[in-house]
């Protein structure tokens, strides 16, 4: 494992882009360490384990508790978990299309910007984590990777796509660069 100091640490988001815009995002979030912690693929079918269930629970929990967001399709693999997510203050789920103006970020804060992908993220992640602590009896263990990958779903093919790719990742599951044994 390397170890990136703070200051040489950079930003893999859209600079600019304001990520609490209506929209569709694919998100990708990796275990501490690619470890196959939320169960296993078995015939090609992945099969949760308890804290599987709690990431499953969580993130159907992150629409009930969130306005702005709707959820489409999502896995849970053994080691990263994959999610197709709206923004949708006046953005029709249905027909993901067409380029979105970008508009310009310009607040610095501590933290993710309410109401963004990177405050789902985050939420859902401590969430996730503090769940998975309170059932093991430790505290402050980490479960996920310091950042998560997301992409800017901009039109319709590249959306079929990534869903046909979340749906099929647990039978690919061999090939996938996230694959551990």
């Amino acid at each position: 494992m390397t170890f990136s100091h703070p200051k040489n640490r950079h930003s893999i988001r859209l600079k600019d882009y304001d990520y609490t815009q209506s929209g569709a995002y694919f998100i990708t979030l990796v275990t501490y360490q690619r470890e196959n912690r939320f169960g296993k693929i078995i015939n090609r079918e992945m099969k949760i384990n308890e804290y599987g269930e709690i990431v499953v629970n969580e993130w159907k929990k992150s629409a009930l508790i969130r306005a702005e967001i709707e959820l489409d399709v999502y896995v849970v693999m053994p080691n990263h978990f994959h999610a197709i997510v709206y923004i949708t203050d006046n953005f029709d789920v249905h027909r993901c299309r067409g380029d979105r103006p970008i508009a310009p970020t310009t607040t610095i804060s501590a933290g993710p910007t309410p109401k963004s992908i990177g405050a789902l993220v985050a939420g859902f992640k401590s969430a996730v984590t503090h769940q998975i602590n309170q059932k093991c009896l430790t505290s402050g263990l980490p479960v996920w990777q310091r950042n998560y990958y997301e992409h800017i779903i901009r039109n319709e093919k590249s959306f079929l796509k990534i869903r046909r790719y979340i749906l099929e990742n647990p039978m690919q599951w061999e090939q996938d660069s996230l694959h551990v044994a």
